[in-house]
C-alpha cells in the first residue's frame, strides 16, 4: 500500500500565522492608547484612515519622515529588553519632522522578525505606543513580517514612518537665519540612536564589559546606559512656535552638531559653538577615553549631550529658555550664528 506523504504547512516553513494573530491581539491595547479623534479606523484593516481637520490650517502641508534604530538593536538583543526600542523608532522620525515646525499626526511601523514571538512583539509595540503618546501622534498602522532565515534567533529590525502637518506660511526652513542669532541647545538623554557601531565596539568589545555589568563611571549597567530611549522634543518645542520666532531647528543625529547644523544654514552664515557651555554626559567621556576616540571624531559621530538645537533671535533667548525649562527641558545657549561658509566651529 502506498504511504501518504505528509503535507507541509506555512508553520513548517517557519511562519506561524497563529502566533501573528496572538501578537496582534496583545498589541491592541497599546495601539488604542495612542488614538486621536481624527483616526477613523481600528487595528487590523488594510489601511489607516485619518481625517485631517483642515479648519485648523489655512494652507496645510503634510510633512513626512522615516528612520530606523540602527545597531542599537544589537544591545536590545543582548539584554533581551525590547520595551523601549520602539520609543527610539518614533523619536527619530517625529524629531525630524518637528524641525520644520510640523505637529506629528500619525505614525506607522514596520517590524521584521526571524521568528515571531507574540510577547516580544507586544513589548516592542508597547515602546512604539509610548513614543507616540509622548509625541501626541496616533499609531495608525503597521506591519509585522515573519522572515525565517533572514534574522537570527530573537533578532528583528524596525523602521518607522511619521506624518505631520504645518501651515505653509509657518514652515521653519532656516532661510531667515542671520549672523547674531543664538543657538539654544536642548539636552539629550544619552547616546540616543546614533553611533552605536562605534559605541558598541568601545563599550563592549574594547572595555570587555558585558551589558549586565555596572560601569563605575556610568553609575549603571552598560546595557542600561546604551538603551536609554531617545528624547522626544515635540511637547516642549511645539508650544514655542506660536509665541516666539524660531528661525531654524536641527535634530542632532548621525553626524552630530558638526554635520547636522549646516543643513539649515543659509548662504553666507556659519555657527560657532562653545562646547564648554554644557556638561558632556559620562558615556561620551568613557567612549573617548576607552577608544580612544579623538575629539573631532566624537563630535562628528555623537550628539555629545545636545539632542536638538533651536536658532532664535538674541532678544527672545531668555524667554525661550525659561519656557523650555518650565516644560522640563535642560536648555541653554550653546553658540551663535556668524558670517561664514556654512561650517561649524567648535571652541
Amino acid at each position: 500500500m502506498e504511504q501518504k506523504q505528509k503535507t507541509m504547512t506555512y508553520a513548517d516553513a517557519g511562519v506561524d500565522i497563529d502566533a501573528g494573530n496572538r501578537a496582534v491581539a496583545m498589541m491592541k491595547k497599546s495601539v488604542h492608547s495612542t488614538l486621536r479623534p481624527e483616526v477613523l479606523t481600528g487595528i487590523g484593516g488594510f489601511g489607516g484612515l485619518f481625517a485631517l481637520d483642515i479648519a485648523r490650517y489655512r494652507q496645510p502641508v503634510l510633512v513626512s519622515g522615516t528612520d530606523g534604530v540602527g545597531t542599537k538593536l544589537r544591545v536590545a538583543f543582548l539584554t533581551d529588553k525590547h520595551n523601549t526600542i520602539g520609543i527610539d523608532a518614533v523619536a527619530m522620525c517625529v524629531n525630524d519632522i518637528l524641525t520644520l515646525g510640523a505637529q506629528p499626526l500619525f505614525f506607522l511601523d514596520y517590524l521584521a522578525v526571524g521568528k515571531l514571538k507574540p510577547e516580544q512583539v507586544a513589548d516592542i509595540v508597547s515602546g512604539v505606543a509610548e513614543g507616540c503618546r509622548q509625541a501626541g501622534c496616533a499609531l495608525i498602522g503597521g506591519e509585522t513580517a515573519e522572515m525565517p532565515d533572514f534574522y537570527g534567533a530573537g533578532e528583528y529590525d524596525i523602521a518607522g514612518f511619521a506624518v505631520g502637518v504645518v501651515d505653509k506660511n509657518k514652515i521653519i526652513d532656516g532661510s531667515t537665519i542671520m549672523p547674531g542669532d543664538v543657538l539654544v541647545g536642548l539636552a539629550a538623554s544619552g547616546l540616543h540612536s546614533n553611533g552605536y557601531s562605534l559605541a558598541r565596539r568601545v563599550l563592549l568589545d574594547k572595555t570587555g564589559y558585558q551589558v549586565h555589568q555596572v560601569h563605575p563611571l556610568l553609575g549603571c549597567t552598560v546595557g542600561e546606559e546604551m538603551l536609554r530611549p531617545t528624547r522626544i522634543y515635540v511637547s516642549a518645542v511645539l508650544p514655542l512656535l506660536d509665541k516666539f520666532e524660531v528661525k531654524g531647528m536641527a535634530h542632532i543625529t548621525g553626524g552630530g552638531l558638526v554635520e547636522n547644523l549646516p543643513r539649515i544654514l543659509p548662504k553666507g552664515t556659519a555657527v560657532q559653538i562653545d562646547t564648554g557651555t554644557w556638561e558632556i554626559p559620562a558615556v561620551f567621556k568613557v567612549i573617548a577615553q576607552e577608544g580612544p576616540v579623538e575629539t573631532g571624531e566624537m563630535y562628528r559621530v555623537f550628539n555629545m549631550g545636545i539632542g536638538m538645537v533651536l536658532v532664535v533671535p538674541i532678544a527672545q533667548t531668555e524667554d525661550i529658555i525659561a519656557e523650555l525649562k518650565s516644560r522640563g527641558e535642560d536648555a541653554r545657549v550653546i553658540g551663535r550664528v556668524i558670517e561664514g561658509n556654512g561650517k561649524v566651529q567648535l571652541i
